[in-house]
């Protein structure tokens, strides 16, 4: 594991794939589409923790419209590189009987953790669940366990992390997406 504690060393080991401008740019499409199809659901949006965080306190005061907000938190990371068992840290509080609910994540790789996710919210009650990512790997000849609804940004199949997304736990305050060149 390389430690990089500036800006500046980060860039010797990562590509910078979207600055801060194009990562905005690119929610701001998905703000507009949201905002189309839910402005009547007065939907449950909940972020899956942690990595929702920014891409959530960008959308959420930009949807003009009746919502609520909670979280989930389910992990199969655990601030590594590589993944593991599905991990429950915090399920809804809010009721999600009967309400269209918008699931907020960071990236779609290969879709396991949001079917667990969805799963729960219809096991729950929910007429329906959207999900939001910020970014969806392409994987080639793979098709993830579930799509995304709205997709900002599309990454190559390579370990990326900023906006949200980790790099060993940190880096989530990175301005931008960028992809892990050396290790």
């Amino acid at each position: 594991m390389i430690f990089f504690n500036s800006i500046e060393q980060m860039n010797q080991h990562a590509k910078c794939l979207f600055n801060l401008a194009e990562v905005e740019s690119a929610l701001e499409v998905v703000v507009e589409q949201l905002t189309q199809d839910l402005v009547d659901k007065q939907p449950v949006v909940l972020g899956v923790m942690r990595g929702a965080m920014p891409m959530m306190g960008y959308i959420i005061p930009r949807l003009g419209f009746y919502l609520e907000v909670d979280y989930v938190h389910a992990t199969r990371y655990q601030e590594k590189l590589t993944t593991g068992e599905l991990l429950w840290l915090h399920e809804p509080h809010v009721d999600l009987q009967n309400r269209s609910v918008l699931l907020v994540d960071d990236i779609l790789d290969r879709g396991i953790t949001l079917k667990a996710i969805a799963d729960k919210c219809y096991s729950l009650g929910a007429k329906e669940v959207k999900i939001a990512v910020l970014c969806q790997k392409q994987i080639a000849n793979f098709s993830p366990a579930i799509t995304a609804d709205y997709t900002a940004l599309l990454v190559p199949d390579a370990y990326v992390f900023g906006y949200g997304m980790d790099y060993e736990g940190g880096w989530r305050n990175a301005p931008g997406i960028y992809e892990l060149t050396s290790v």
